[in-house]
């Protein structure tokens, strides 16, 4: 199933339901399209549904159920308005890195099916502002949540979080930390083979549970 031919089937793929309270109208807003005039729908619809209800069942339904409602400021993008992106300079990997990310609707080099949306939790982004304080909602989603990638920012703890068939479960940041008292500012957060990988690390989002308890 290729691109929409008509305003009827734009309309009919917005209104595809992808979980209790996402439809795939939610996951098509994009600067880059707006900017250059391009559409920004699947070449594969049923892939792109089935990846993005995934991340929405999996992922974005019980982060907006245990921390209020979420705000996506990026999701899923066609081959060629992430290529446009990529090309002048906004913030877009190479097609390439992207597929089974941004580009929902096409497998990666090694077969892997996923789906990436940029989110902020406004309720977590409002109480928690300081140096490092993104850390204990990524600890928490490590604890909690079968994700494959976080990739944290520090405008409001704006975040990228991947579902993927073959999660790789690593978290990245562009945001510092603080550890010991030093902040820190590497690339890797956490990932497998890391000290800090494995176990229950509730002690590091005490504050978080305190803040969103039910």
């Amino acid at each position: 199933m290729g691109q929409p031919s008509s305003y009827n089937d734009l309309d009919r793929i917005g209104r595809i339901r992808l979980s209790d309270n996402f439809f795939m109208r939610d996951f098509l807003y994009s600067e880059i399209a707006i900017h250059y005039g391009i559409p920004n729908t699947p070449d594969d619809e049923l892939l792109a549904v089935e990846v993005g209800s995934a991340l929405c069942e999996h992922l974005l339904e019980p982060l907006q159920l245990r921390f209020g409602r979420l705000h996506i400021r990026s999701a899923f993008r066609s081959s060629t308005v992430n290529e446009t992106g990529n090309t002048n300079g906004h913030n877009c990997s190479r097609n390439a890195e992207n597929y089974a990310g941004h580009i929902w609707d096409r497998k990666d080099d090694e077969g892997r099916k996923g789906a990436t949306a940029c989110i902020v939790v406004p309720g977590f982004a409002g109480c928690f502002d300081q140096t490092g304080d993104w850390t204990e909602l990524a600890w928490w989603i490590h604890d909690n949540l079968p994700y494959c990638w976080l990739e944290f920012f520090s405008p409001n703890w704006a975040f990228n979080i991947t579902w993927s068939d073959q999660p790789k479960r690593e978290i990245w940041t562009w945001a510092h930390w603080i550890s010991d008292g030093e902040i820190v500012k590497n690339r890797i957060f956490t990932r497998r083979g890391m000290p800090n990988y494995e176990g229950d690390h509730g002690s590091e989002y005490k504050r978080l549970n305190k803040v969103f308890s039910l």
